[in-house]
């Protein structure tokens, strides 16, 4: 019985430079584990400390977002 398997460009590109798809997951796994680490650190600043770094409440997700994915 034959299988189709999509791909999409980015999945093709790592699969060409030998990453599985596991491998694959488990990156973007690791991540999603380290924006989620940098929020919750970020949230439990005061917000006399987040002022001091130049940071408010509201830009807690942005900069997390920044940090880790280089976005």
């Amino acid at each position: 019985m034959a299988h189709a398997v999509q791909m999409n460009a980015i999945q093709s590109r790592r699969a060409l430079a030998g990453e599985t798809v596991f491998a694959a997951l488990m990156t973007r796994f690791e991540l999603y584990r380290a924006y989620r680490r940098t929020v919750k650190e970020l949230s439990e600043l005061s917000n006399r400390e987040l002022a001091d770094l130049g940071l408010s409440r509201s830009g807690i997700r942005g900069t997390a977002i920044e940090a880790v994915y280089g976005a």
